[in-house]
């Protein structure tokens, strides 16, 4: 369970973003055109997202980010 002031929707996106920004930067990548696309998609759904007009303090875009990369990394290291 999440205990963060970020929206579901909002976190999907971002994981989103970073998957696909992932995928994008292996070598090899046979679907470049595709992946940059969604990548575009979904940047425009985390810059855009309605909750940043909302006050926020303590929280904004670096630490979504930041959330994004400590679930990652946390998953990494239990597999």
């Amino acid at each position: 369970m999440r205990h963060d002031p970020f929206p579901d929707d909002l976190v999907a996106a971002q994981r989103s973003w970073a998957a696909t920004y992932e995928e994008l930067a292996r070598p090899g990548t046979t679907r470049s055109t595709v992946l940059r696309r969604r990548l575009i998609r979904l940047s425009g759904q985390v810059y855009f997202h309605p909750s940043w007009d909302q006050p926020r303090p303590g929280a904004g875009r670096p630490e979504l980010a930041q959330l994004i990369r400590a679930e990652r990394d946390h998953v990494g290291g239990a597999a």
